[in-house]
Order: structure tokens, then sequence, then C-alpha cells
């Protein structure tokens, strides 16, 4: 029964992933791509990375997404279409994923991935609290500044999609 359920979460991810690539309609792309970060932390809780999923949820889901559909109101372009890849481009896109696939699957291959117990259950709060205010091996600073860039970087984005001025027809 779990791997049904691992395979179902997968599947969603990869179908709302191409739902968020291939829709024509700006609106629908950005929930196709609430959908898949929602499925992605979902797999987190599957894996049992409880905090990784909170963090997926908080910030992709409840940052970038909402950042997202902002700009997009405040563009007034919700129900415009956006415009379809040539055929050349198309056909680049598949090779690249066609490549990056052997690419992973080869690097899944090729590795032997030792098995590691869980020691999530003796962890206690101080431990975490020390480990997140920790800038070496095992902290988690740095992920935290790398994802508050990210999150700037897409207010920045967000607000110049807002404020862009449409060209004048003369």
């Amino acid at each position: 029964m779990s791997e049904f359920f691992l395979y179902l979460i997968s599947i969603m991810i990869l179908v709302f992933g191409v739902l968020t690539v291939t829709s024509s309609k700006i609106f629908r792309a950005s929930v196709y791509l609430l959908f898949t970060l929602i499925n992605v932390a979902a797999l987190y809780f599957y894996l049992q990375y409880e905090f990784l999923a909170g963090v997926q949820i908080v910030v992709y889901v409840g940052g970038i997404v909402v950042l997202i559909i902002f700009s997009l109101f405040l563009t007034h372009r919700v129900g415009a279409d956006l415009p379809g890849p040539s055929n050349v481009r198309m056909l680049f896109t598949f090779l690249a994923v066609l490549f990056a696939f052997a690419f992973c699957y080869s690097l899944l291959l090729g590795n032997e991935f030792p098995e590691v117990p869980f020691a999530g259950s003796s962890l206690s709060i101080r431990e975490i609290g020390k480990a997140m205010l920790n800038y070496g091996e095992g902290g988690f600073v740095l992920p935290f500044e790398v994802v508050s860039v990210l999150l700037l970087a897409a207010l920045v984005g967000s607000i110049a999609i807002a404020f862009r001025t449409k060209p004048k027809n003369s």
C-alpha cells in the first residue's frame, strides 16, 4: 500500500509539472505549479522529512506561488494566452530533458548508496536549534540565507512585472 502512495504522489508531481510548462494560460500554469509544489511536500512527508516538507510549504507554496499570483493580478493579464513555443525550441527542450534524464539515471545506477539509520527521534529541540544557527557542517544558516535571497529575487521580479509599462502604439 505504501508503494501505491509513492507512485501516486510521483505521478501527480509529473502530471502537474507537465501541465505547468504546457499550459497556455498564465493563471492555470501558476495553479498547476502550486499543485506540483504541494505534491513535492507530500513526497517529503511520505519520506518522513517533516522539516523539509514544512519548509517546502512555507517557502515555495506560501511564498513564491503567492508572489507569482499577485504579480499576475497586478499586470491584468490573467486571461491572456502565452505565446506558443516554436518547433525548434520544442526539439531542443526535448533533447535537453532526455539528456538530463539519461545523466541522472546514469548517476543513480553508477553509485552505491549506503543505508543510513534513521536518527530523527533522538534529536532534541536544543540540538535542532543549534544546527539551525550553525554555519559549519550540518548547519542550516546558509540554506536559509539562500532561500531569503530567492524570495527577494522573486519579490523584485514580481514588482518589475507589475510596473512594466506597456509600449505605446504609434
